[in-house]
C-alpha cells in the first residue's frame, strides 16, 4: 500500500526512472521540473542523490538559505516499498504568487501511475500534515482545464472560491 513518507534515498532507482518520465512528457513550471533542472544529471550517483534528498528535507526548515521568494516548504514523496509514485509539497505560508497560482499544496503523479487514484489518497494523506503545520484550511489551485485535480480537490473537501487567470483555487480544510 502506497504512503506519503519524508523523502529517502532507498527509492533513487525508482524516482529516477519518474524524472525520465517527466522529462519525455515535457515537465515546465512544476517543483519537479526545477529538480530535473537544477540537481539532473548528478544525481544519478548514489552520494548526489543523498545529498539531494537531504536538501529537500531541509528546505521545511525556517532556517535553510532559500531564494527569496521561496517559503518553507515540507517535500513529501508517494512511495510503495522502493517504488517512487509522486510528490507533494506543504508550502508553509503563502506570498503573493502562492496566494495567486501556488497555493499551500501541490502534487504530481508520474506519467505511467497516473488515473489509479494516488493523487487523491496524496493529498487526503496530507491534510494532516498540513494541519501540524498550522495550515488550515489549505489552498490548493489547478488549472483550468485539469478535470482530474478538480476531482482530486473535491474529493478533499476543497471548496471552489474563485477562478483567477487560469487557474481555479479552492480552500481544503484540514480538520
Amino acid at each position: 500500500m502506497p504512503e506519503l513518507v519524508l523523502p529517502t534515498p532507498s527509492v533513487r532507482e525508482s524516482f529516477l526512472e519518474a524524472m525520465d518520465e517527466f522529462v519525455a512528457e515535457g515537465v515546465e513550471l512544476s517543483q519537479t521540473a526545477a529538480w530535473i533542472d537544477h540537481h539532473a544529471p548528478g544525481w544519478t550517483e548514489p552520494d548526489a542523490f543523498a545529498a539531494f534528498v537531504d536538501a529537500v528535507r531541509a528546505d521545511a526548515l525556517d532556517e535553510t538559505p532559500r531564494l527569496e521568494w521561496h517559503v518553507p516548504c515540507t517535500t513529501l514523496w508517494w512511495v510503495d516499498g522502493d517504488a517512487y509514485i509522486g510528490r507533494l509539497a506543504i508550502r508553509h505560508v503563502l506570498n503573493d504568487f502562492l496566494l495567486e497560482v501556488g497555493g499551500h499544496i501541490g502534487y504530481d503523479v508520474r506519467p505511467t501511475r497516473r488515473r489509479e487514484g494516488h493523487a487523491t489518497l496524496m493529498l487526503q494523506q496530507a491534510l494532516p500534515w498540513a494541519r501540524e503545520l498550522g495550515i488550515d484550511p489549505a489552498l490548493v489551485t489547478c488549472d483550468l482545464d485539469n478535470v482530474g485535480s478538480v476531482r482530486v480537490i473535491e474529493a478533499a473537501g476543497g471548496v471552489l472560491e474563485d477562478v483567477r487567470g487560469v487557474k481555479r483555487r479552492y480552500w481544503v480544510p484540514t480538520s
